[in-house]
């Protein structure tokens, strides 16, 4: 039991300057802390894009538009970046569109053969008209 009071003892300040030391190496350690994340914050926020930009690439694949104008895109751009729809139901669009003109809704997107409400509606933020 002494050896342990005697321990706790020489952990003790033995003065109010130490004390005080200890304090303000714990507020610069905490400042530095503080200025660190800081620092680590600003650095991600110049990294991630904005969300009408680019989406983040997954296993080394090109980034993907997060929208795509299916008055003007082609078949490639459609399929690349609308979820649910691949070349095929891309190629249907453009074909849709250059038989009976620009969609003027993106709810007219239904009417495309091999879209329905549900690809409609995971899609309806990625799509624009102009």
């Amino acid at each position: 039991m002494s050896n342990s009071l005697s321990l706790v003892r020489s952990l003790r300040p033995t003065s109010s300057l130490s004390n005080t030391s200890a304090n303000a190496n714990l507020l610069g350690f905490r400042a530095l802390t503080f200025a660190a994340w800081v620092v680590v914050l600003v650095l991600a926020g110049g990294m991630i894009p904005h969300a009408s930009s680019v989406a983040f690439a997954q296993d080394g694949e090109a980034p993907t538009p997060n929208s795509v104008n299916i008055n003007t895109a082609d078949a490639d751009a459609i399929a690349s970046t609308l979820k649910g729809v691949g070349n095929a139901r891309a190629q249907e669009i453009v074909r849709y569109r250059e038989q009976y003109g620009p969609f003027v809704s993106v709810d007219e997107l239904t009417d495309v053969k091999g879209i329905g409400k549900s690809t409609l509606e995971d899609n309806r933020a990625r799509i624009t008209l102009e």
